[in-house]
């Protein structure tokens, strides 16, 4: 069974950084993808980043890019998502999520194999 574990998040000032992490394992695959999807309060949840556990492939929302970095430690079987100059518009419940579809979901593409953590609140100050 794939196994999600997310850690990281908390409270941060506006312009501060976080990081977020997710241990992952048990994909029976190599078409998998790691990353995050976030909710804010009364908005639908949305994709935030992914990185492919096997490619140079990586997804960010528009509202992220140039801010938010996302990578996958082959070794540690984790993905990092480094996030900066963070705005309260990134606050919201982060969840790791998975596939083994090459990260389809995060371009809206359901997956029949698509995994989901836990939420990690992150919440930025203004």
């Amino acid at each position: 069974d794939v196994q999600l574990q997310a850690s990281g998040g908390g409270l941060v000032q506006a312009g501060g950084r976080l990081r977020l992490s997710c241990g992952a394992s048990g994909f029976t695959s190599d078409s998998f993808a790691v990353g995050w999807f976030r909710q804010a309060p009364g908005k639908e949840r949305e994709g935030v980043a992914a990185a492919s556990g096997r490619s140079d492939m990586a997804y960010y929302a528009d509202a992220v890019k140039g801010r938010f970095a996302i990578g996958w430690d082959d070794a540690k079987k984790t993905v990092f998502l480094q996030m900066n100059h963070l705005v309260p518009e990134d606050t919201g419940i982060y969840y790791c999520a998975a596939d083994e579809c090459h990260g389809s979901t995060w371009y809206g593409v359901p997956c029949a194999r698509d995994y989901w953590g836990q939420g990690t609140q992150v919440t930025v100050s203004s």
